[in-house]
């Protein structure tokens, strides 16, 4: 649900006042304050190759990733954004996986993937036809942060990081890497947004998102497993489209309601557990305890 909000929340404040660096700056600033002392505490220190780990998520699933799909989002829409990262995320997830770690997904998946591949494309092209052209930037924007997201997602699976030490390593690193920029550039808009706009922003990005959303998000990971974690994912564009009718006035067309079905019958299959799949080491399993 905060995932499907976002893209509606986002595409909100990025179409008017503020900007992409405004949005990015709130969502890393706000959770880095709330969640550094995480870094801190716990029974042990986190060692200096999962501080290292961490820059690599950061660059993954922290500042490109909100940046990419915010630039989407600013070129087209937000039930567009909505259907194309979140879904086309399993796809790429399953094409790596069977690439680089040799994982078979069998029949029903692989037909998942083409559905959510056709679907996107009809809604692209539907979409194209009621609201104008598709955005040469926009398109490949939204595709570089759905890889972004599966690579992300396939390497923290392996991970010894709990949920919230991986999210609070994303948006400490993530502020580190952007605040300075944002600040001594003079990128900020933030005078320009009214008190309840920038509340909301503040609320929604960096608690919401960098905080309740990433931990939950990591959480299924680690305890169903990527595959099974995508499912919830086919609720996404859904969600999104059905908020951005009331909030931002985009009504989608006829063929982008049919072509969102299809991608979301796609995730469905896609996300199936595969029966092939081994059972992962105990280590692994006792790493998170339920």
């Amino acid at each position: 649900m905060i995932f499907a909000g976002w893209f509606v929340v986002t595409r909100f404040s990025v179409t008017r006042e503020l900007r992409l660096w405004d949005v990015t700056a709130l969502r890393f600033g706000i959770g880095a304050v709330i969640l550094f002392p995480v870094l801190l505490g716990g029974k042990r220190r986190l060692a200096a190759r999962e501080w290292r780990e961490g820059l690599l998520y950061a660059c993954l699933w922290g500042l490109p990733f909100v940046l990419a799909v915010a630039l989407g989002l600013q070129l087209t829409s937000a039930g567009r954004a909505a259907a194309i990262t979140p879904t086309l995320m399993p796809v790429f997830a399953g094409i790596f996986a069977w690439v680089f770690l040799r994982e078979k997904q069998g029949r029903v998946r692989w037909c998942g993937y083409i559905a959510i591949v056709i679907g996107l494309i009809c809604m692209v092209v539907g979409g194209a036809s009621a609201h104008g052209g598709v955005n040469s930037v926009g398109l490949p924007a939204l595709m570089t942060a759905a890889a972004m997201w599966a690579v992300y997602t396939l390497l923290f699976r392996r991970s010894a990081l709990t949920p919230v030490q991986a999210a609070a390593l994303i948006c400490f690193w993530s502020a580190v890497l952007f605040l300075p920029v944002y600040i001594l550039g003079g990128f900020s808009r933030l005078a320009l947004a009214s008190s309840s706009e920038l509340a909301l922003q503040a609320v929604y990005q960096g608690v919401l998102m960098s905080g309740v959303a990433i931990v939950s998000f990591n959480r299924s990971v680690a305890l169903l497993g990527p595959s099974a974690a995508t499912a919830i994912i086919a609720l996404i564009p859904v969600v999104a489209s059905l908020a951005a009718i009331p909030m931002l006035g985009e009504l989608p067309s006829p063929a982008e309601w049919v072509a969102l079905a299809v991608v979301v019958s796609g995730v469905l299959l896609a996300a199936r557990p595969s029966h092939r799949t081994a059972t992962p080491p105990i280590s692994t399993t006792m790493r998170y305890p339920a």
